[in-house]
């Protein structure tokens, strides 16, 4: 059975950083393609950030230059380094993982709460 466990949510003030961790199980993803996503109260889920196991990452424009993903496939484990945190960035962030290059994500975990104080 695979599992996605995310861990490193929090409060946190603004202006601060947060690393976030999500720990796969059941399966390995180093050939397919890792990602992260955040649902704010009110809004709808959106893509965050994803990585492909050649190295290359994608970030969605509203956290470029202050999201940073990384994967360690020895551990299948992606993190997200989440910098100058602001209140546009207070959500649940979702772990995603899929065997495939692209199209739908197949796991997904259960999240992990980022609230940002002023």
């Amino acid at each position: 059975q695979v599992q996605l466990v995310e861990s490193g949510g929090g409060l946190v003030q603004a202006g601060g950083s947060l690393r976030l961790a999500c720990a796969a199980s059941g399966r390995t993803f180093s050939s397919g393609t890792m990602g992260w996503f955040r649902q704010a109260p009110g809004k709808e889920r959106e893509f965050v950030a994803a990585t492909w196991g050649s190295g290359r990452t994608l970030y969605a424009d509203s956290v470029k230059g202050r999201f940073t993903i990384s994967r360690d496939d020895a551990t299948n484990t992606v993190y997200l380094q989440i910098d100058s945190l602001g209140p546009e960035d207070a959500a649940t962030y979702y772990c995603a993982a899929r065997v495939r290059l692209y199209g739908q994500y197949d796991y997904w975990g259960k999240g992990t709460q980022v609230t940002v104080s002023s």
